[in-house]
């Protein structure tokens, strides 16, 4: 393949990459914020370097080549800004990820794109050291062989495989796989409902008994019955909500309203993303930062 000589049609040629691209980012970087960046990076990288492809790589590995460096090397810059430790996955809305999974994903990935793309499979991500997490997605999620990925990371084969092991055995000790089923609709109304009614027993009764309640950056809660104590005292305290419904991360999810003190207004709270096995609700997400919630184009406010 001979590359675009002029800037908008090499922008022709590559744009067909960009959505598989922002997932594999997304992936690699836990927001949507940095890996739309981390992809408009990559792409000038690849305008500015265009020089270095080679027709023995195809197009596709090439860029991803360039994106996966440029995740790298913006892991590396959060740890010397010292951001690390404040760090939490972001949820996206479905919009932006679901219906682009990579083309080469097929039934030998041991992560279909619905779970790779879950916010329980993206927080354990990030526990991994960033080379062996690009090794991990690269070689579990898209596929590639060991010496593609070699070749791509500038590793040997045998580097590959040892960290493709290392990444493994971490994600057996931390990461339980979820047996994740659509929640069906009565167990969403339910939910609403509950939610509504602060009715703090009809929600446990929803929750899966290991259930987890995370609530990034703070510690998560773990129980369907510590979580109901935790929605009793610190959030059904706050006054009446309302749920509208939206979707994150291939899974429904919830905007919350409160009650404003001065009306009958009801102001955005929280954005609740939700997974479940079928049966009961197996975890919530909340999130409440302004930032997150702008991504979801959520009205400001209802009427009551």
């Amino acid at each position: 393949m001979l590359l675009a000589e002029s800037a908008d049609a090499f922008g022709d040629q590559i744009n067909p990459y960009r959505s598989e691209l922002l997932v594999h980012c997304y992936r690699m970087l836990g927001t949507i914020d940095e890996a739309e960046d981390a992809v408009q990076e990559a792409f000038t990288r690849a305008w500015t370097g265009r020089q270095t492809f080679r027709r023995s790589i195809s197009l596709r590995a090439w860029l991803y080549r360039i994106a996966t460096n440029v995740c790298l090397n913006a892991i590396e810059r959060r740890k010397r800004d010292q951001v690390e430790p404040e760090f939490a996955v972001g949820p996206c809305p479905d919009d932006l990820l679901m219906g682009m999974p990579s083309p080469d994903i097929g039934p030998e990935a041991r992560y279909d794109s619905h779970e790779s793309i879950s916010l329980a499979f993206l927080t354990v991500l990030q526990v991994l050291p960033p080379r062996q997490r690009a090794v991990l997605l690269l070689r579990d999620v898209l596929t590639l062989r060991a010496t593609e990925v070699a070749g791509l990371l500038e590793m040997s084969v045998a580097s590959v495989n040892s960290a493709l092991q290392r990444a493994r055995a971490t994600l057996r000790g931390s990461y339980s796989r979820p047996g994740r089923s659509p929640a069906p609709r009565t167990l969403l109304e339910r939910y609403v409902r509950a939610w509504e009614a602060a009715d703090v027993r009809g929600l446990v009764a929803l929750l899966r008994e290991d259930a987890v309640l995370s609530m990034p950056p703070k510690p998560s809660v773990v129980g369907a019955g510590r979580i109901g104590d935790f929605l009793a005292e610190s959030i059904f305290a706050i006054g009446p909500m309302r749920l509208i419904e939206t979707r994150a991360n291939g899974s429904p999810a919830f905007a919350s309203y409160v009650q404003a003190p001065a009306g009958a207004r009801f102001v955005v709270f929280a954005l609740l993303a939700i997974e479940s096995d079928g049966r009961h609700i197996t975890q919530m997400s909340a999130f409440s930062d302004p930032r997150v919630l702008e991504r979801f184009a959520l009205p400001v406010e209802l009427a009551g």
